[in-house]
């Protein structure tokens, strides 16, 4: 089955999604908080790359807000919105980019691998269809424990389609028929690569069939859209229907990480419908179907940008690892190692 949403479809006489505002403010969160980290990494404040999602908050938020307790969640290198709707405290997040030793990863392992399974969030492997395996052997064994009612959810990009991993992965969640969301954003370049050196059908949805998948596509830059047609799919799989394949078109409005200038985008894929900024398309929407006004809204990046502030302060003031005196023991805590029911 292929569906298909048209520009503003999702966007009813009644207004849009119900949980457009709450979307929406997670959205200009990680605007912000992802300039802020982008400005650090300048600064030469952050060890590693930084991956920011500009242009891709919509699909992001979408596939963490309606995810369950009890659900699983495999996110990738530009789902900060997607993470923070799932959850994720944002100290976490800033102490993980800032090496704090009391962040989730301690310190270590890089700032975009982290994750916390006790909750559901898996810890990136790759981001070229590593995590689509993962999840499905995680479906599996919450099956074969007898659980019920829950759903996996993970994303990846155009380019991470042409992997093996993801074929492998795909292929099995359709045979064991797992209760699988896989979002792809085609963000039209895999890193430099265009769509056209990446792979040869019209349409990346079009596969979805020949996997045993439902397929939708989405406008990624609408975020009523997004919260549509990613919720419909969350609900489809819950419900027992095949996995789900939802792919959305955006543009990746900066480089493939803050050390790339993006260059290689032509100015003609510039003014593509779908190189618009979501995050500005929803502030217009709110603002010509008065949900908000110009002040509240000031109001709300002003709250939002010293939560960002808090965030950041809190991390610097925490102390980074002493190699010397780290436990290197390849789980989250030594209390794991010792007494592993705990990690049940």
């Amino acid at each position: 089955m292929l569906q298909t949403a048209e520009r503003g479809a999702s966007t009813s006489k009644n207004g849009p999604h119900e949980k457009y505002l709450e979307a929406f403010r997670i959205m200009l969160q990680t605007r912000i908080f992802e300039e802020k980290l982008a400005s650090l990494y300048r600064g030469g404040l952050i060890t590693g790359g930084v991956y920011i999602g500009r242009g891709q908050e919509a699909v992001s938020v979408a596939c963490g807000i309606f995810l369950q307790e009890g659900d699983v969640f495999a996110p990738l290198i530009r789902d900060q919105a997607g993470r923070s709707a799932f959850g994720e405290p944002l100290v976490d997040v800033a102490r993980t980019y800032l090496g704090s030793r009391s962040g989730p990863m301690r310190g270590r392992d890089g700032n975009i691998h982290r994750g916390c399974p006790k909750t559901g969030q898996l810890a990136m492997i790759s981001h070229l269809g590593a995590m689509v395996s993962v999840v499905v052997g995680k479906l599996l064994a919450k099956r074969m424990k007898g659980e019920k009612g829950f759903v996996g959810l993970t994303t990846i990009g155009e380019g991470g389609m042409q992997t093996g991993a993801t074929h492998e992965g795909m292929n099995i969640a359709a045979v064991e028929r797992v209760p699988l969301v896989m979002v792809a954003t085609n963000n039209h370049y895999a890193y430099s690569t265009p769509n056209d050196r990446q792979f040869a059908c019209a349409d990346l949805v079009d596969r979805a069939k020949g996997y045993g998948y439902e397929g939708s596509s989405v406008d990624g830059t609408d975020l009523a859209q997004c919260l549509e047609v990613i919720g419909a799919a969350v609900q489809r799989a819950r419900a027992g229907r095949p996995p789900q394949l939802v792919v959305a078109s955006t543009l990746r409005l900066a480089g493939h990480g803050e050390h790339d200038d993006a260059s290689y985008v032509s100015d003609d894929i510039r003014r593509e419908p779908f190189a618009q900024d979501s995050l500005q398309l929803a502030e217009q929407l709110i603002l010509e179907q008065e949900l908000m006004d110009r002040e509240a809204l000031q109001q709300m990046r002003a709250e939002l940008a010293a939560e960002v502030d808090e965030a950041v302060a809190t991390a610097q003031q925490e102390d980074t690892p002493v190699g010397s005196e780290e436990d290197w023991c390849a789980v989250a805590t030594r209390s794991l190692v010792d007494q592993p029911a705990l990690a049940e």
